[in-house]
């Protein structure tokens, strides 16, 4: 670690105490962006690190609501207005019981090097709260947004920042805070992205994040003259990103084995086809039932998560290609040392930094192909964009022209980091070209637009 990085990472350190996961999200870009400094010093003058590391804006505000029994709850509301340099804010609202402050700094952070790479004009946030959807009605759901937007209401806007969905947060979510946003602004506008296809949405959506994590997959093996044809793949999560990651697997030819939820995994080593798929989205979708029943129902092992293993027996199978879709840091040093030593030469991130530190530097310094989230997930708020396009537009494309978008759009973002990588001396290296790639052009921006 050089001088400069121990710098910025003690006074991040000392300003964010007890913020885990933005330290280590920091710490991760800040490591590539040594030689881009050395060749740039005009960046260090101006202070563009450690700029772009403390949020324009945070606001934190309680949300009272009522439950079916009549009785008074009272969760906490968050949204984080990281950076606008290229454009308005962008970035999901997450709805979960884990939800604080430092890991949706650390989400917003990601989310502006994300964005920038996509090559659509969209700054960095990321927003949310520690309600937990899971068990609750419709009802109580509905009471709950419309509170948490009766205050963020007054935050957001087309043209200022423009939320979407996330963990815990589907189409269902979307409808209830749009509906509110709606009935206190008085304005139809395209301010919240993920809507449903009647009012505003845009088709692809939903699978867009896992079918961009597959694609740039197969960018990647595209450079060893390789196809995802036959290749057996491990995938994590059982909820959006991890249902369309094993679809378009399927439609490209690959074998997808396992999935995942809060309880356990499930090994299906025939491949989870067509119809079991099926069979998962009415599972997760519809009746929000657990994956065990995928286990009960195939006839295949279901192993139960174990709190106090230091490993995770998803990542501990002979395979390809690995799809982590489900939370970060899901992936820790052994599970990476056992993805290694079971051939598995490929990972391709659905899920944001579901790799810890320690993995990520086995992954690079195995020569793997390795897709951080920040490229790999990148599709999901790429067709975002293309949402607001359509709305700015007030027109709506078809399914294979948004498809044929965000495939162009992966190509586009895995080029930028094959390039930044090699113009930067570390070529094959997605970690650092990411990063640079994302960095280059926030920072361009911001030294264009002066001290603000």
């Amino acid at each position: 670690m050089s001088t400069f990085v121990e710098e910025v990472m003690a006074w991040v350190k000392a300003k964010n105490p007890a913020e885990p996961e933005f330290h280590q999200a920091v710490e991760e870009v800040v490591e590539s962006l040594d030689i881009v400094l050395e060749r740039n010093p005009e960046y260090r003058k101006a202070r563009i690190v450690e700029r772009i590391i403390e949020p324009e804006r945070v606001i934190m505000f309680r949300v009272p609501w009522l439950d079916d029994n009549g009785d008074v709850q009272v969760n906490r509301g968050f949204r984080i207005e990281m950076n606008s340099a290229i454009g308005p804010y962008k970035g999901g609202l997450r709805f979960h019981p884990t939800v604080n402050l430092g890991i949706l700094k650390f989400l917003a952070y990601e989310q502006v090097f994300k964005n920038s790479l996509t090559t659509l004009p969209m700054g960095g946030g990321k927003g949310g709260s520690d309600f937990d959807p899971k068990g609750k009605s419709d009802n109580e759901v509905m009471k709950f947004c419309q509170s948490f937007m009766s205050e963020l209401f007054r935050h957001i806007g087309p043209n200022t920042d423009v939320p979407a969905g996330d963990i815990g947060v589907g189409g269902r979510e979307i409808g209830f805070l749009f509906g509110q946003y709606k009935k206190l602004r008085n304005e139809f506008t395209g301010v919240l992205t993920g809507k449903g296809l009647n009012w505003g949405g845009s088709l692809i959506r939903p699978e867009a994040t896992g079918y961009g994590a597959v694609y740039f997959a197969a960018e990647m093996l595209g450079t060893r003259g390789e196809t995802l044809e036959g290749k057996v793949c491990l995938v994590s999560g059982s909820g959006n990103v991890a249902q369309f990651t094993t679809e378009k697997i399927n439609e490209l030819g690959g074998k997808v084995v396992t999935l995942s939820d809060s309880s356990g995994y499930i090994y299906d080593e025939a491949g989870i086809d067509s119809e079991k798929l099926a069979f998962v989205m009415d599972l997760k979708n519809v009746r929000r039932g657990r994956i065990k029943e995928y286990a009960d129902k195939y006839n295949v092992p279901f192993t139960p998560i174990e709190p106090k293993a230091d490993y995770n027996p998803l990542w501990d199978h002979k395979a390809d290609c690995a799809f982590p879709s489900a939370t970060q840091n899901e992936i820790n040093a052994n599970d990476a040392q056992n993805l290694l030593k079971n051939g598995v030469y490929v990972v391709s991130e659905g899920a944001n930094m579901p790799t810890v530190p320690e993995g990520v530097n086995l992954f690079v310094d195995k020569g793997i192909l390795y897709g951080p989230g920040k490229a790999a997930n990148a599709g999901g708020v790429a067709t975002s964009g293309l949402e607001m396009s359509q709305n700015s537009l007030r027109y709506s494309w078809s399914r294979e022209e948004v498809d044929q978008k965000l495939h162009g759009i992966m190509k586009a973002i895995h080029k930028s980091c094959v390039d930044a990588a090699e113009e930067y001396g570390c070529p094959g290296n997605y970690v650092n070209g990411s990063n640079i790639a994302g960095f280059i052009k926030v920072a361009e921006a911001m030294m264009d637009q002066g001290t603000v």
